[in-house]
């Protein structure tokens, strides 16, 4: 018979064979899909092999790639950028104190942002405020103008969420929303200090720059909104319940950013993280200045914001 079809034994017993699926792979293409739409494929194939990891499975991230892909489960990612900051005003500006810091716990460092998101028929803005050492966004607000009233909002919002103690570093751009009065005013009633970007810098606000990046394209892009009061509800999911709670991030070790502050708080209460912030201000390397411990009249003029600690 195969000297008639013309083919060699082999390939006919190879061909005759029934070839059942992989079962194990099987398994691990319906987890796949499982965690990509449970994260509306916001999701990469790190993070998806990471999440596999975290439920007992080992796999390579080179096969998750390959299945995602061959299954069309890859990330949707797009990129735009417009500009929101005028920082041609004629308001105080103030010393770039978070590229000094060494941070070690929460509360710390602050770092805000605006941008804006293009609905049907307008424009509106947000406002972020983040927790740099945890990455958690704390406080976030939405409004038809670029005032410094969205920006305070959100400031507000992550002032009573977090109650923070006094001594908390508030970095952002120049922009005028920043840089106003009422916002400088609202810093200073809570005993925060200012801190800004150099001009026409983005790279020294890059944190929340990124995490702008992140928002867009994990929910602005893959969604089309009505009005202010759909993107606002998806807006708060979307932070609140997903970024805060359950979205792995890479620089925390795959761990969201509130699995990460009880991991530190954890580790703070047992002794092995210092409890204070440090900053550097034109200082030898051996010389650091607390953020939290009172100071000296040479050390207060060394992080003063306005003369930047030299003469």
């Amino acid at each position: 018979m195969c000297q008639l079809a013309g083919v060699s034994r082999a390939s006919y017993y190879r061909r005759s064979l029934e070839v059942a699926p992989d079962e194990a792979e099987m398994a691990i293409r319906a987890a796949i899909q499982k965690i990509v739409l449970a994260h509306h494929r916001r999701y990469g194939y790190r993070r998806v092999t990471v999440d596999l990891h975290r439920q007992g499975m080992k796999i390579n991230h080179k096969q998750v790639l390959r299945i995602m892909g061959e299954d069309n489960l890859l990330a949707i990612r797009y990129r735009k950028y417009v500009l929101t900051s005028d920082s041609r005003h004629g308001c105080e500006v103030y010393l770039n104190l978070a590229a000094r810091m060494t941070l070690t716990g929460i509360n710390q460092l602050w770092v805000a942002d605006i941008t804006y998101i293009r609905l049907r028929v307008e424009f509106v803005f947000l406002a972020v405020v983040i927790d740099r050492f945890s990455r958690k966004a704390i406080g976030w607000a939405l409004d038809r103008t670029l005032t410094s009233r969205v920006s305070i909002t959100a400031l507000r919002m992550a002032i009573q969420q977090r109650k923070p103690p006094a001594g908390v570093v508030h970095h952002s751009d120049r922009g005028i929303q920043y840089a106003c009065a009422d916002y400088v005013e609202e810093l200073k009633t809570n005993g925060m200090v200012p801190s800004m970007s150099r001009p026409a810098n983005p790279w020294d606000n890059a944190f929340c720059e990124s995490f702008m990046k992140t928002f867009k394209q994990e929910e602005i892009y893959c969604h089309e909104y009505r009005d202010l009061q759909e993107l606002s509800d998806h807006s708060e999911e979307f932070m609140g319940n997903y970024y805060n709670t359950q979205r792995l991030h890479s620089a925390l070790g795959y761990r969201t950013p509130e699995e990460f502050e009880r991991d530190m708080a954890v580790a703070t209460a047992s002794g092995a993280i210092a409890g204070a912030a440090t900053i550097q201000c034109f200082t030898p390397p051996h010389q650091e200045i607390s953020l939290n411990q009172p100071q000296s009249e040479e050390a207060e003029k060394a992080v003063d914001p306005h003369t930047g600690g030299a003469e």
